[in-house]
């Protein structure tokens, strides 16, 4: 293929990806735009292969098979609840490939590259080797976090702080004496020995940060992985690698800045590898006192009967449980009985952002019935009964309440405010964040223990057994 017909290629590609992008901002055209990317993937894989720089096609046909067969496996495979995990060690994978390609790239420097032009390759193997190895081993640590590894608290070592400041300067003093040298054999050393100290600062990094901040911190690492992508362009000189990974990057940072707005979070300190520390108080909490009210499928399903509005605020607990058909049955036979039904999603609801969103889609809900937080919240007064499926810390009051709290000033969902409110749950425990919660025993939460999905069943069970008596009121009502 001719560099001027791989270049149409390569812009036809990016096209693609950015109306992909552009597609995936809303749930109507998602499937769209998921189908914008595959074609733009599929033409920059065929049209990089058939390009005049590749030559050892049984490899590269060897690799694609591999790993389409690995991508497949796991997108069939992998349930809903571990999609977070999946992505994180899928960003790891593109930090590892930038560290190898950079390593690659040190090995095939020849000569013909001279004065400035030397200078700024070496800047670009070294920039993407840094990025890459702290891509790789941050992400491999919040996989771990989420798949319980290792602990989902934060481990914050003694000063650390000063430790990542030390292991930052120490990188930039072997970036100098990487720069300085001419041969390839010279430049290895302070190159692997970055890696390697660059490598424990992604560890340090993201083991500061707790289990209740890990969707922000997928988010994050796949802007990492974004911009690992436009410095392995610039080391291969592929102008779709760079502006591919610009769009993730960017996208991904965006996000990311969002939901730090959204949780009262300092971007930077996310950044920094310091999240929630200075900007969430250190406390534990003032003690949580009162008695909470169980409740059974029958009274939740008299409570759905005699209600004429219901918002749905599910959490990680849902998915966990695979719930969410079984609360889109409730859903629609409500809604069939004219009783106004919506969701309330919170910003970093689930493991990964969108995570319920995705969920409530799989299971065929309308898109205009899933608000986000800020557009429910001041709904909450005017609703009958809100239905808490599997969520904790989004709907704990203390983040509001409790200045010790340590998620005070984050938002959270104020379910609290209507006039009854059922919580699904195995037990009182705290959250994610290890936080208790002064919801569930509050005089209008009705706690309804046990498996999310057995429990959600049966009060659809208890609603269908009075349908007729349901259809009857509803018609006299309306009357």
């Amino acid at each position: 293929m001719s560099d001027n017909l791989l270049t149409v290629a390569y812009i036809g590609a990016i096209a693609l990806f950015i109306i992909s992008v552009w597609g995936l901002s809303k749930p109507e055209t998602a499937p769209r735009g998921n189908i914008y990317g595959i074609i733009g993937m599929i033409i920059a894989v065929v049209a990089t292969a058939l390009s005049h720089e590749v030559t050892g096609y049984g490899p590269l046909i060897v690799a694609i098979i591999i790993g389409g067969t690995i991508g497949a496996i796991a997108a069939v495979k992998v349930a809903m609840t571990g999609l977070p995990q999946m992505v994180g060690l899928f960003n790891s994978f593109v930090g590892l490939a930038a560290v190898l390609i950079g390593f690659s790239e040190l090995l095939k420097l020849d000569g013909t590259l001279v004065g400035v032009d030397l200078t700024i390759h070496k800047l670009e193997i070294f920039i993407g080797v840094f990025v890459g190895a702290i891509t790789f081993t941050g992400s491999v640590i919040a996989f771990a976090k989420l798949q319980g590894l290792v602990t989902s608290r934060a481990v914050m070592l003694p000063g650390r702080h000063w430790v990542n400041l030390a292991m930052f300067v120490a990188c930039v003093g072997f970036g100098f004496e990487f720069m300085s040298v001419a041969s390839t054999e010279a430049m290895m050393l302070p190159l692997a020995v970055m890696t390697a100290i660059s490598s424990i600062l992604g560890i340090n990094m993201v083991m500061a940060i707790g289990g209740a901040d890990m969707p922000v911190v997928i988010s994050i690492l796949n802007s990492y992985s974004g911009w690992v992508g436009t410095a392995t362009g610039f080391m291969l000189s592929n102008d779709l690698l760079i502006v591919t990974g610009s769009i993730v990057g960017s996208s991904g940072a965006i996000l990311s800045y969002v939901m730090c707005k959204a949780m009262n979070r300092s971007f930077l300190n996310v950044v920094l590898g310091g999240f929630g520390e200075g900007a969430t108080p250190t406390g534990t909490g003032a003690k949580i006192e009162g008695e909470a009210t169980p409740t059974t499928a029958a009274e939740t399903a008299e409570l759905l009967r005699d209600a004429q509005s219901v918002v749905i605020v599910p959490g990680y607990g849902m998915a966990v449980a695979q719930a969410q058909h079984a609360v889109s049955d409730i859903t629609k036979f409500l809604r069939a009985r004219n009783i106004n039904v919506r969701f309330g999603i919170h910003p970093v609801a689930g493991r990964m952002p969108g995570h319920m969103n995705v969920l409530l889609a799989e299971a065929n809900l309308p898109y205009d019935i899933v608000l986000e937080m800020d557009e429910i919240n001041d709904d909450f007064p005017k609703t009958d009964v809100v239905l808490v499926i599997g969520a904790n810390d989004t709907v704990n009051p203390s983040a509001l309440d409790d200045p010790s709290s340590p998620i005070a000033g984050m938002p959270v969902m104020e379910v609290w405010k209507a006039d009854a409110v059922v919580v699904f749950k195995r037990s009182l425990g705290s959250g994610y964040a290890g936080v208790g919660n002064p919801l569930f025993f509050k005089e209008n939460t009705f706690m309804l223990f046990g498996d999310a999905k057995k429990n959600v069943n049966a009060v659809y069970a208890e609603l269908t057994n009075s349908a007729p008596e349901t259809v009857q009121e509803t018609v006299l009502v309306a009357s």
